[in-house]
């Protein structure tokens, strides 16, 4: 009996929202590009064009050149279908930002902040300054299409709330979304400020800098600032963990803070002798006039052999504590973030001099460590993709699409 080859498996119809990201990402810019992408017969590749463009979210370019026949027109995603808002919350800094669709900055503006204002005192002035820049743009609220934000410590997305910052007193448990209904009724799309970062250093269409982790990368970002936090990245996702707190490296017990007591309440964390807030006042009590681990980092820059030795041996202590993660999950590369990456040729000495004397030959054999890109904004660029990266998903659209909700 002849044996009959099984059917090759039916592949679901690609909707319109992945038209879409094939035509943000570059994949796919013409007519005929996307009919190979998506299999679709170019009748179904049109109608997905046309409902695309009713929501005013593709604008057809320049024609593309071709041997032969008539030049093809290109498709491009319509930058000025709406706005995103970027809100970078820190300890002592905020940092604000509105941005078109397809990432292009018009607005921005960081504020400095008393450490240890509660959200009742920072999120009306957040809102303030967000109304100001769309006010000055022209724009309201109506056009925004969503928002992402970063908070230090632990978040909980689903809720759009803090649930455990040592860094920021008096956030935990206080959902955020009314604050910003103040501004914009679109959605808010929340997440901790290691992974945020974490984003930005990974590669998305168009952007003018060089990613540091690429695609289906292993690598480790690591945040050293006024806290310690790191990022995890496996085959080019982030590691969440499970409860939302994976990368708390900061609280890690480790012998040379012993008996030290940390902001969060225990005894023996790494933040107690390696993170911003604990070096200046170390240094403070030393005599140095230091009031913010920026301050730290400009002495070291200025050469203050104090300031150059905590920052090394920040970064050696760190390394330290990094070395089984690098041994254990082997990444490709340590992406230095954060104010300590101010001074990153002395910190990053002492961090390669911590996680290479203790971690396998091997795992180092190959090891990076580089400083993270777009430098103190890495966090902003972060949110501005969280924001991006929700509102024009595939799914995201296709819901907007079917309520009809996304009109230029």
């Amino acid at each position: 009996m002849s044996q009959t080859s099984p059917p090759p498996p039916v592949l679901p119809a690609a909707t319109a929202g992945e038209v879409l990201a094939l035509i943000r990402s570059g994949q796919a810019a013409t007519r005929g590009a996307l009919a190979r992408a998506t299999g679709l017969s170019r009748t179904a590749v049109n109608a997905r064009l046309t409902a695309l463009a009713d929501a005013g979210l593709v604008l057809e370019g320049a024609e593309e050149s071709a041997t032969g026949g008539r030049p093809a027109t290109t498709l491009v995603l319509n930058s000025a279908a709406g706005l995103v808002l970027g809100v970078a919350v820190g300890r002592s800094r905020s940092q604000l930002s509105v941005c078109a669709l397809d990432g292009t900055e018009l607005a921005s503006v960081s504020l400095d902040q008393e450490t240890g204002q509660g959200p009742d005192v920072l999120m009306p002035l957040v809102v303030h300054h967000l109304d100001r820049m769309l006010d000055e743009l022209g724009r309201s609220g109506d056009d925004v299409r969503g928002v992402g934000m970063s908070l230090a410590g632990t978040v909980d997305p689903a809720q759009a709330m803090s649930v455990d910052s040592p860094a920021l007193t008096g956030w935990d448990g206080v959902p955020l979304t009314p604050y910003l209904r103040e501004v914009t009724g679109a959605p808010l799309t929340l997440d901790d400020d290691m992974r945020v970062m974490a984003l930005s250093q990974m590669p998305t269409a168009g952007a003018d800098v060089a990613p540091t982790v690429h695609e289906h990368d292993e690598a480790l970002v690591l945040k050293a600032s006024t806290g310690i936090g790191l990022a995890i990245v496996a085959d080019g996702r982030l590691v969440r963990g499970h409860r939302n707190a994976a990368g708390q490296l900061g609280h890690v017990k480790v012998p040379a803070a012993e008996g030290l007591r940390c902001r969060c309440g225990e005894t023996g964390c790494l933040e107690t002798v390696a993170s911003g807030w604990a070096l200046v006042e170390q240094l403070r009590a030393a005599g140095d006039d230091v009031h913010h681990v920026r301050d730290l980092v400009a002495a070291a820059g200025r050469g203050n052999g104090r300031a150059r030795a905590v920052v090394r041996d920040s970064g050696r202590h760190i390394g330290e504590a990094l070395a089984a993660t690098v041994t254990v999950l082997n990444p490709r590369t340590v992406v230095v973030g954060g104010d300590m990456a101010g001074a990153f040729d002395t910190f990053s000495a002492g961090l390669r001099e911590g996680v290479f004397s203790a971690t396998t030959a091997l795992a180092g054999r190959d090891l990076q460590v580089v400083p993270a890109a777009y430098g103190d904004r890495a966090g902003l660029v972060g949110c501005v993709r969280l924001a991006l990266d929700s509102v024009l998903s595939p799914r995201a659209v296709d819901t907007a699409l079917a309520r009809q909700s996304f009109r230029a």
